[in-house]
């Protein structure tokens, strides 16, 4: 009875959180799942319950981050941009907010190394890719646009803010911080759309 109870209060979402903050603090090869429970306050015995294996509470953690950027992008194509803004740019915009306001999640799904992780990330780092190649496509069609340059914009405008963000996130600054210099980089890139 104790352990049905103490099952229903360690919620997924607390071990998620929990476990997030771990990986980006120590790292995930220093984290185990008796180190995650002790952080908790619970015996790693209690996270088996959620999680099979430290890999599988991994992989929740990002698809969970990468649901939350779909989300945000999906977002930008339901509301009218910014004014001044394409929204292609607004889209870009949001991806470089997104990277540098929650830079730790960035890192991890799409910076990490570590081959094991990495095989973790890059369905959904596809999955993300292809919403937002979707979106620019979209607009590019609806802008009547040479549909040649359908395929390979996509890749140079992702690529591009991924490089900003990159660059950026060594810094540890917010995206208010470097706005400015986003919206500069931003409008240079489309121009040549």
């Amino acid at each position: 009875m104790a352990r049905r109870a103490v099952e229903q209060e360690l919620s997924r979402e607390r071990i998620l959180e929990a476990a997030r903050h771990l990986f980006i603090t120590k790292g995930y090869r220093a984290i185990s799942m008796r180190s995650i429970g002790q952080h908790l306050g619970y015996s790693h015995g209690s996270l088996y319950y959620h999680f099979k294996e430290k890999a599988e509470l991994f992989y929740a953690i990002v698809v969970e981050d990468f649901n939350h950027v779909a989300a945000l992008l999906s977002q930008v194509m339901n509301k009218p941009p910014e004014e001044g803004m394409t929204r292609v740019e607004q889209l870009i915009m949001e991806f470089i907010r997104f990277g540098l306001d929650h830079p730790y999640q960035y890192e991890i799904m799409f910076m990490i190394r570590d081959e094991e992780l990495l095989a973790y990330c890059r369905a959904e780092q596809g999955r993300c890719f292809d919403l937002f190649s979707s979106i620019v496509r979209r607009h590019m069609k609806e802008e009547g646009y040479v549909s040649e340059d359908w395929q390979n914009v996509p890749l140079t405008l992702f690529l591009s803010a991924h490089g900003f963000i990159s660059y950026y996130i060594q810094d540890k600054v917010s995206f208010e911080d470097v706005k400015e210099a986003a919206s500069a980089h931003i409008k240079v890139l489309c121009r040549s759309l």
